[in-house]
């Protein structure tokens, strides 16, 4: 058989190599950097992006003068505009090695930008520390980085392919990577040196210290030119579009979250979840497909390895990992639930007042008194169902009356499922205490019990033979017993005082409605002192120091230093001193006038005055002021029958509201006086469904949590709070509770809170504690409409945001719906007038504040249930003005958000400007020569834009009320010190060392505040400066340019300047400089006072 050889091809003549340049970083050292783990110490590593390229060096473990001396490769795309590039470089603490472990954002250490005219090429390149820079205003930032920098270019030849991987290279998942220790045993005798060790998780890498214990998985050491191991590096790339199905999941999925066979009895193909994620390296290396018997596709979306575990099986260097980035999910939004009530409605033809909330059914047993019982000592009742016991508490006798008629006066409240007690029955007996002796008893049948509901009134007790069960008790059985027995509600009028069987502890799981105590301004006007007898040993030519203090029950005010007259001994002061005071007004006001001109302060006299002797006013008329004289002083004053006297101006203030919640968050402005409210605009209607998911508060036996919760409901001076379910993680109340609303600009406020009172004995104190609250704006709700949500509840402790379950409510705002009534009040002040005529200042409201809050916890602390005063201050936001850093980056991004429109519309102008999209920059032109040629068209135009726009953002209204928004509040991603410091007590209670670091983050951030105002003066300065001639040739020059506008404006008609102004604006890029303009380098040049400060 002839082969015929095909001829050689033609010789071509190859192309010329190609120049690729490549850039070099390498990291060096650190120096001094920022302790941000919570133990003194940081982790840091390093993220260097450049070109569209982000990689990363290795971590090392609490170091803060860390040395990396790693290198770090990129290509240059377009190496003509390399001057223009920009490296990133940015310093990062990993939370991986923090104190409270990972699993949020890795703490900012500092950052370094660099240009490409910095850069230096190969050979000519020397090692350049930088300082560290700050992301934003609230970053705490220190130290600097060493790096060297360098660029080289070389030829690759375009016909050089690379040679073809070998089929394990094709198919990494096939052929499973050398192990950890092969590859070790491979370095050592090679005689190169072993590179340090190094643990890959969640994609990223961190280099263990000496003596740590190594992970099973080690990845190959990479290769530099230099022949020498360095740590690898990972090139981490987002793909808003991933490749692959990749589940991130903290929590296993719903399949894995099923009981799973054990592994040694675990069908070939089906490992349990967590064993699978254990496996050897070489085991896991196979594809999925290859174990199980599931098609490939699904395989690879309930198994596919990790990014990071399949970059160590068989990624190389430089190899992008696509990670898929999971969006947030909506665990801490509020959520629409169905409502249970609107279904009972629709099956029932009887319409409940409580129609906001499921209907409960109770079986109501009232227990009254007994006549011509038998012989006894103390007895009682027992009460027996099916499904229910309880006992009776000891009968009362009353006086002058026989012992055979004793009284109870007691309604139980046993729940009552209608299907298992149809054919139940109802036992009460009596029984004697001492010797549990039967005294006789009456049987119901449950199916014949009367059903109540309000607006019926109360069932009348009867009278009702005692029976016993044989012949023997029969004889001795003898008397009556009067009682009353119904089916009704949670809404029947005996609820409230009923003993419950879903809460058993009456002292404290009654559901009760409070009302805060009415609080005055008590405003002292000091005005002056005569005939005060100073101490005569004072030093020549030196004034006493007078002052006068005032004191109402734990609150302390103290007036400044007094004039004193040249000739007489009399001091004036003309200051007003504002307190606090409730009703029913029993304390008296003490006023102490001391001179502090010694060390030691010695009492020049005192008056006291009862509080409700002074006299009240409801408007700014004049209030007469009096003297009242001084009682000698103690412990120092000079005795005498006459100390002085006092001038006083003293009134209750009725036309204030007294702020006992933060202005933000007020759910009242009503003044104190009842004579200046006005009418209330609708009722505001609140339904406490219950609550799902509590997490266990206490500790009930080995292994067994629990939790006994109640809900506590604040809106005006109206508090409720409902009664406690023990033992439950996913207690209902079904309670209802109605509020007048006067200002639709108010929140209700709702609590959730763990009961510990109950199991308190009355000497020991026992706080509840807090489970979470959410808020709701009144104005945020439709008129007439009901809103049935799920809040979850929030908790931020010290060791960060906690989810404690979630309560859900239905609320509904009952008023006329754009009546004149509702709409008026949007257009009056939101505060009394005496707000206005007489404001107080915000230091002066704040300590205000912090006294009437103390008012309303002590006052509600004295009813039966007490409300604790860890509850009320927790409802009342008594700690919302600490200092936090967390709420100031949270304000800060709420300006940033509010100034999110004028950046978006400077970003557009400048697009027009720019021809980004020439069809856009032709219609503006003909829009602006249309508004400059009819000018009158320019005002009703932009409110047509304005109502556009509210009509557009129609569809995107929120459809239910918003809780509380962790994202805004900076909750997510809070730093642990931060958290600390922001619970930290005042004064402080940590060691020196901490608040001193804490104090110097206060300085960079108070400088970096400084640098800002100065900045903002500067600007303003240079205004002035143009005509204020302290730079002779800026002001001749800008008034000669002044002087030539007028004289243009003047001869040219005002249409042809604005069409000529506007055109110039929008000219095509091709006719602008891309530098900046001679009138913004001519404002920029201007002088400012900031070079004459010290």
């Amino acid at each position: 058989m002839t082969t015929t050889t095909p001829p050689p091809p033609p010789h071509q003549p190859l192309p010329p190599p190609k120049t690729v340049r490549r850039l070099l970083v390498e990291v060096v050292d650190a120096r001094d950097l920022l302790p941000r783990d919570g133990q003194g110490s940081s982790s840091p590593y390093v993220i260097v992006e450049f070109d569209n390229q982000k990689k990363r060096t290795s971590t090392k473990y609490r170091d803060l003068n860390p040395a990396w001396h790693e290198a770090i490769e990129f290509l240059v795309s377009d190496p003509e505009s390399m001057e223009y590039e920009e490296l990133n470089v940015e310093v990062f603490n990993d939370k991986k090695y923090a104190a409270g472990g990972g699993g949020r954002k890795n703490h900012f250490l500092g950052r370094v930008k660099l240009y490409g005219t910095q850069f230096s090429r190969r050979g000519e390149e020397g090692l350049v520390y930088h300082q560290l820079e700050k992301k934003s205003v609230f970053s705490w930032v220190r130290g600097e980085i060493g790096l060297r920098i360098c660029y080289y270019d070389e030829l690759v030849d375009e016909q050089q392919q690379p040679p073809s991987p070998p089929p394990q290279e094709e198919a990494p998942h096939h052929q499973p990577p050398p192990p950890a220790a092969e590859l070790h045993e491979g370095a050592v005798a090679g005689g190169m040196k072993s590179p340090p060790v190094m643990v890959v998780e969640e994609g990223r890498v961190f280099e263990m210290p000496p003596g740590a214990v190594a992970m099973e998985c080690c990845p190959p050491p990479i290769r530099r030119r230099d022949r020498s191991p360095s740590p690898p590096v990972v090139v981490i790339e987002e793909s808003p579009l991933p490749p692959q199905s990749v589940h991130f999941r903290h929590e296993p999925p719903p399949e894995a979250m099923q009981p799973a066979p054990t592994p040694q009895h675990a069908a070939p193909g089906h490992l349990p979840h967590a064993a699978a994620s254990h496996l050897p390296q070489a085991a896991a290396g196979h594809p999925p497909q290859a174990a199980a018997g599931h098609p490939p596709q699904a395989a690879a979306e309930m198994q596919y390895p990790p990014p990071e575990v399949r970059r160590m099986q068989g990624a190389r260097v430089g190899e992008r990992v696509r990670v898929l980035r999971r969006p947030a999910t909506g665990d801490f939004s509020p959520r629409v639930i169905s409502s249970h009530h609107q279904r009972f409605a629709s099956e029932t033809e009887r319409i409940h007042p409580y129609d906001l909330v499921e209907p409960m059914q109770y079986l109501f047993i009232r227990i009254v008194k007994a006549r011509g019982l038998a012989h006894n000592l103390s007895p009682f009742v027992k009460v027996r169902t099916s499904t229910h016991y309880v006992r009776s508490k000891p009968a009362i006798h009353r006086p002058g009356e026989p012992t055979d008629s004793p009284e109870w006066h007691q309604v139980f409240a046993l729940g009552h499922n209608k299907p298992e007690s149809a054919s139940s029955t109802l036992e009460i007996s009596v029984w004697d205490s001492p010797s549990e002796s039967f005294l006789g008893g009456v049987c119901f049948d449950l199916s014949d019990v009367p059903v109540r509901d309000p607006p019926d009134s109360p069932l009348a007790p009867q009278w009702y033979r005692l029976e016993g069960g044989d012949v023997a008790e029969r004889t001795r059985v003898s008397g009556d017993i009067q009682l009353s027995v119904w089916i009704g509600t949670q809404a029947d009028d005996a609820f409230p005082e009923a003993w419950s069987s879903d809460a058993p502890y009456v002292a404290h799981t009654r559901s009760k409605v409070y009302q805060s105590p009415k609080l005055w301004y008590l405003r002292v006007t000091v005005i002056e002192a005569q005939d005060l007898q100073i101490a005569p040993n004072l030093p020549p030519l030196t004034a006493p120091e007078v002052r006068v203090k005032a004191q109402l029950g734990f609150q302390s005010v103290r007036t400044r230093r007094g004039s004193m007259s040249n000739h007489a001994p009399t001091f004036h002061w003309n200051e007003d001193v504002v307190l606090v005071a409730g009703e029913p007004l029993e304390d008296s006001l003490i006023l102490l006038v001391e001179d502090r001109s010694n060390k030691e302060i010695l009492l020049l006299g005192h008056i006291l005055i009862p509080v409700s002797s002074i006299e009240q006013r409801i408007d700014e008329r004049h209030v007469a002021a009096k003297w009242f004289p001084l009682d000698g002083g103690a412990g120092g004053g000079i005795a005498g029958p006459y100390c002085g006297r006092l001038y006083l101006r003293l009134c209750l203030e009725g036309g204030y509201h007294v702020l006992d919640e933060a202005a933000h968050v007020c759910s009242d402005f009503r003044p104190t006086a009842k004579q200046l409210w006005k009418p209330a605009i609708g009722i505001l209607e609140l339904g406490i469904l219950g609550a799902r998911g509590l997490l266990p508060m206490k500790s009930k036996g080995p292994g067994k949590g629990s939790t006994d919760a109640y809900c506590v409901a604040k809106y005006g001076k109206k508090w409720v709070r409902t009664r406690t379910i023990t033992d439950s993680f996913d207690p209902r109340w079904n309670e209802q509770y109605t509020w007048q609303v006067y200002d639709p600009c108010t929140v209700l406020t709702a609590g959730v809170f763990d009961n510990w009172r109950m199991f308190a004995d009355p000497t020991d104190e026992r706080p509840d504690c807090r489970i979470g609250k959410i808020r709701i704006r009144v104005s945020t709700l439709e008129s007439n409409r009901v809103y049935t949500n799920s809040y979850p509840l929030l908790v931020l402790t010290r060791t960060g945001l906690k989810k404690m379950g979630e309560i859900e409510l239905a609320i509904r705002f009952a008023c006329p719906s754009l009546l004149p009534d509702t709409c008026i009040v949007y257009g009056q002040p939101l505060l009394p007038r005496m707000h206005y005529l007489r404001p107080l200042g915000v230091a002066q409201q704040e300590a205000l504040r912090g006294a009437a809050t103390k008012m309303v916890a002590a006052w509600l602390a004295r009813s039966e249930p007490p409300l604790g005063p860890e509850v009320v201050r927790y409802m009342l936001d008594a700690d919302s003005h600490t200092w936090s850093m967390r709420k100031s980056k949270a304000n800060w991004f709420r300006i940033v958000a509010v100034l999110a429109w004028a950046i978006g519309l400077a970003k557009w102008l400048d697009d027009i400007r720019r021809w980004r999209n020439p069809v856009t920059t032709v219609l503006v032109h003909v829009l602006y020569l249309v508004l400059v040629w009819y000018p009158d068209l320019i005002v009703p135009t932009g409110f047509l834009y304005v109502f556009l726009i509210g009509v557009w953002y129609y569809r995107f209204r929120p459809k239910i009320p918003a809780g509380m928004d962790t994202r805004l509040s900076q909750a997510e991603a809070v730093d642990p010190d931060e958290l600390d410091e922001e619970f930290d007590t005042i004064p402080s209670s940590k060691p020196h060392d901490i608040i001193r670091a804490r104090y110097d983050r206060l300085r960079l951030l108070a400088a970096r505040v400084q640098t800002v105002l100065g900045d903002f003066a500067t600007q303003g300065e240079r205004v002035q400066a143009l005509v204020s001639w302290r730079d002779p040739r800026a002001t001749k020059l800008f008034i000669g340019v002044c002087l030539a506008i007028t004289l243009i404006l003047y001869t040219v008609p005002p249409k042809m300047v604005a069409v000529a102004l506007g055109f110039y604006y929008l000219r095509h890029p091709m006719f602008r400089d891309p530098m900046p303009p001679a009138g913004l380098n001519f404002f920029r040049r201007l002088p400012s006072l900031s070079d004459r400060l010290m």
